[in-house]
């Protein structure tokens, strides 16, 4: 990355954390779903389909368009695999046409260096690389040994911040290849960042002593920064809840593919409301509700947003819903440590 464009991009994070810390009433950060289908059919995500058919341009011109008119400051852009979508640059121009961060969420199988080439001039200013393994098995083929050549293109040519997430958790044969694949991210200039997978019902599970460890390895890995707001993940590890203040359906929006907003990708069918309808009613609403999901999340992004408010505001109104984990079939979470 040049200078000048590394420059820039501090200065607009650091306005981006001003705007949030100046003012409660408006999004801070919207997850929006261009591209339900994926490429790749790993068994512990539950955020893909097979058949789905990618969202026209001028549909999410027109979503990112209200984001923008509630005062929204970044966006997030994944699936599904985002890249799969024939229009991926078109959709990071609008975003970035509006002054908002632009970010994406890929396992970018799709990656080649005419892509790069064409993400930096649309404006892409953040990636982040899902890699599950050193090898690929029957639980995920986002495997070190098949998207290093993908990282190394990454590291010459890509002008926007790049962070490779591994994970650990059930399902995970190794553990320790969640180090490998971060001490190599670290070893390119990029930065690196952990998940946690839930088992297979939906439950989180405290990790064991070896993967602890590895955890504790990872954290010391790379950079530290504003975005390492990661103090409720040590509680996780453990299997303990956290005692926070969840801002999802305000200050966090997750917008899917057929435009309606959920708290987050585990938590679809609430508020259910299309975007389009969405007003500043229903942000104060969510910003002030108690959410009866939030001691075991495991959303990284969310909680994160929520550090811009934890001093600020007690939640007074009561959960609208109970949460229902088991409406989602064998639920799982993924939630990011950067390092």
């Amino acid at each position: 990355m040049k200078a000048t464009t590394r420059i820039k991009s501090y200065l607009r994070e650091f306005n981006f954390v001003m705007k949030g810390l100046l003012s409660t009433d408006h999004p801070v950060l919207a997850h929006v779903i261009p591209m339900r289908r994926c490429n790749l059919s790993c068994t512990y995500c539950n955020e893909f389909d097979e058949v789905s058919k990618p969202v026209p341009l001028e549909v999410m011109t027109r979503r990112f368009d209200k984001l923008a008119g509630l005062g929204t400051s970044a966006i997030i852009i994944s699936g599904g695999e985002p890249l799969l979508h024939p229009e991926i640059e078109g959709i990071v121009e609008r975003i970035r046409h509006h002054g908002m961060l632009a970010a994406m969420i890929s396992n970018c199988y799709l990656l080649t260096r005419e892509k790069i080439r064409r993400l930096n001039a649309a404006g892409l200013e953040y990636l982040q690389v899902s890699i599950d393994n050193v090898n690929p098995d029957e639980v995920s083929k986002k495997s070190l040994r098949l998207l290093d050549p993908k990282l190394r293109w990454l590291a010459e040519l890509a002008e926007f911040k790049v962070n490779v997430n591994s994970v650990l958790g059930a399902g995970i044969k190794n553990p320790n290849d969640a180090l490998v694949i971060g001490k190599r991210a670290v070893e390119l200039g990029l930065t690196s960042s952990l998940g946690i997978i839930h088992d297979s019902g939906g439950s989180l599970q405290a990790l064991s002593e070896p993967e602890i460890e590895i955890y504790h390895q990872l954290k010391r890995l790379g950079k530290k920064g504003y975005t390492r707001l990661n103090y409720f993940q040590d509680s996780l590890v453990h299997g303990k809840p956290n005692k926070w203040r969840c801002r999802a359906g305000a200050r966090y929006l997750y917008v899917c593919e057929d435009g309606l907003v959920h708290y987050c990708s585990q938590q679809r069918g609430y508020p259910g409301i299309p975007l389009e309808q969405y007003s500043r009613e229903d942000l104060r609403r969510e910003y002030l509700s108690k959410k009866p999901c939030a001691d075991y999340c495991t959303i990284a992004c969310v909680h994160q947003v929520a550090t811009l408010d934890f001093w600020r505001d007690p939640q007074v109104l009561p959960a609208p819903r109970p949460a229902r984990p088991q409406q989602v079939p064998a639920m799982r979470s993924l939630y990011q440590i950067e390092q």
